[in-house]
């Protein structure tokens, strides 16, 4: 095999890897957000719960040694979150979107507080499970090690999938999310659903936000989350609320994400602050494509059509 196929074949891997590893916070991220919006409502709020869940995360594991007992820590910080999102909705007159903003300024800032005593100290990371060891290259096996949360990813997404279609539970998210009106007159208490769902959503988030500082790219930092949160709302406009489409999705910005490190890696420099920023030119596209005040945007939550 000549330096040509090589760099090939190095930069598909290194691709791949990527897309498995910076792609996991978005796939939790996108899938609790696609929970939240089947609801009927939007939270923005989820950039917050991602760097909050990040900080306890990190946090819980250095002081208590226990990187899966960080990952707990960090879906409840969600779930507290979440909560306090869907009361301060409840309330007559009050934006989800404004609200979603508040808290995801309010969630970055007492992460960046809280955490300052995190930043040096180095907590225990989550373990991989190696499936490259069947080779002999270091760069298969580095990018074949997977992490157990992408394996609980890639099994939730279907699962939430069939949750919609054919749990009780799932059709009446749906039906809150398709016309309060038609759920009032079946009984169905929306603000409880809709609370739950925003929890759920931010537990999610949170797990999420715990994966970017015990693994990948495994510190605590201000500057860990890069704004997944923000672009997981356009990753599920451009899944059309589908939660496989989701897991598709996270990992084609997983990929895009990581193009340009894989490029590096094989010596190619040229462009690479572009490559750098595929990911956001990606989400800005996703936004103007699917914006039209003419017509609904397949998948989308009859709730969500007049916002």
């Amino acid at each position: 095999m000549n330096g040509e196929d090589v760099g090939l074949f190095g930069i598909l891997i290194a691709v791949l890897g990527g897309a498995v590893r910076v792609g996991t916070p978005f796939l939790f991220v996108s899938l609790g957000e696609c929970l939240t919006e089947k609801s009927g409502r939007i939270n923005l709020g989820l950039e917050g719960n991602l760097v909050m869940g990040a900080m306890a995360g990190y946090g819980i594991s250095y002081l208590s040694g226990s990187p899966w007992l960080g990952v707990l820590v960090a879906g409840l910080c969600g779930i507290g979150f979440g909560f306090i999102h869907a009361m301060l909705c409840q309330q007559k007159g009050v934006n989800d979107i404004a609200v979603g903003i508040a808290l995801m300024i309010f969630g970055t800032g007492l992460a960046f507080f809280i955490g300052k005593p995190f930043i040096q100290p180095v907590a225990p990371r989550l373990p991989s499970i190696g499936f490259g060891d069947w080779s002999d290259s270091p760069v298969v096996r580095a990018a074949l090690e997977i992490n157990v949360l992408f394996l609980l990813g890639l099994l939730l997404a279907p699962a939430m999938w069939w949750f919609f279609r054919n749990a009780r539970w799932g059709l009446i998210v749906r039906t809150v999310g398709e016309s309060a009106d038609a759920a009032l007159a079946m009984g169905i208490n929306i603000n409880r659903v809709r609370m739950l769902s925003t929890m759920a959503g931010g537990f999610l988030a949170g797990v999420g936000g715990s994966f970017l500082s015990l693994y990948y790219p495994g510190s605590w930092n201000e500057g860990l989350s890069s704004g997944q949160g923000l672009m997981a709302v356009a990753l599920v406009i451009f899944a059309r609320w589908n939660p496989l489409n989701c897991l598709y999705a996270s990992l084609l910005f997983g990929g895009a994400a990581a193009l340009g490190p894989a490029l590096q890696s094989v010596g190619i420099t040229w462009g690479y602050y572009l490559f750098n920023a595929a990911p956001y030119i990606l989400t800005l596209a996703i936004m103007i494509a699917t914006s039209s005040s003419r017509r609904r945007v397949a998948g989308m939550p009859g709730e969500l059509v007049s916002r």
